[in-house]
């Protein structure tokens, strides 16, 4: 692994692997249209995803539900924090009627941690997974869960409506966990993903960011973490500064390095490693049911 930069000093350019292509494509173009004529709201198209084009083509997207002001502030997230606002109850219809109307084959569903409601939100979850099942019988999803505080009977809600796959982020190793996700905890997190496991959820899956510090030792370890946790995917991608205000980039992670990490983890046993440096968490998300 090459040799982080100090600290306080951040990489002067970002290396030409990181160099993002511009979307194409005739079902990109038509996905665009509707998301403008329509003012739909998904995550790829407002977080400026480098894989949106090649995710759409594929007829995936992801959508964030719970509205867009989160009641975490970490050091890696370019989500806004503060106090967020009321829940939109009809929310679940109008992403289900997004899906319908893009035409998506699978939905990945994420959202912003909701601390401050007594269910963390997951009732909202349960109802969104409900309405587009309803909707969109034959569109697949996947849940980007937050850790809802660790509370088994918020997590039990979304193992209730069986979503082919549910996905909970470690995002840093252990040693990094209290700078870079502040209010979330590494033993939590990976609790959260055992018991999905243990309570019947066939595909569980993880994500984490490289290039804060990390060394290849805890990456490593991290991933017979996860494993242990029997974990089925992890995506392994390059952290990217949202802005000065967020945590910097102290390593461009070379592409070699992510091909080593690809080995280990299906030498470790993972269905599915995506590992390269503008991997995202739902980067290939449909190859991740079966």
């Amino acid at each position: 692994m090459d040799t982080a930069v100090s600290s306080n000093i951040l990489p002067e350019r970002k290396p030409k692997w990181l160099r993002v292509k511009l979307p194409t494509g005739k079902k990109y173009t038509e996905l665009r249209g509707l998301v403008d004529k329509y003012n739909l709201n998904t995550i790829c198209a407002s977080g400026s995803c480098p894989n949106m084009g090649e995710c759409w083509g594929e007829g995936t997207a992801t959508f964030m539900i719970l509205g867009n002001i989160c009641t975490r502030s970490c050091g890696f997230c370019g989500v806004k924090t503060g106090r967020p606002e009321q829940v939109d109850w009809a929310e679940p219809e109008k992403v289900a009627r997004s899906i319908k109307i893009m035409n998506i084959k699978h939905a990945v569903l994420t959202s912003v941690d909701r601390d401050d409601l007594k269910d963390m939100g997951s009732i909202m979850w349960a109802e969104t997974v409900k309405a587009v099942r309803r909707m969109n019988p034959e569109t697949t999803l996947e849940t980007l869960i937050p850790d809802f505080q660790g509370i088994e009977a918020h997590i039990d809600r979304i193992i209730e409506v069986a979503p082919e796959v549910v996905s909970h982020n470690i995002e840093t190793v252990r040693r990094l966990t209290r700078e870079v996700r502040i209010q979330a905890k590494y033993d939590r997190s990976m609790h959260v993903l055992k018991y999905l496991k243990e309570q019947g959820q066939r595909r569980t899956k993880s994500g984490i960011m490289l290039g804060l510090g990390e060394t290849r030792e805890e990456v490593i370890e991290t991933l017979h973490d996860l494993r242990a946790n029997d974990v089925d995917v992890v995506t392994i991608g390059q952290y990217l500064q949202p802005s000065k205000r967020h945590l910097p980039v102290k390593e461009f992670i070379n592409p070699s390095q992510f091909d080593e990490y690809k080995a280990i983890g299906l030498d470790l046993g993972f269905r599915h490693v995506e590992s390269s440096a503008l991997v995202r968490s739902s980067y290939k998300a449909q190859k991740h049911i079966n």
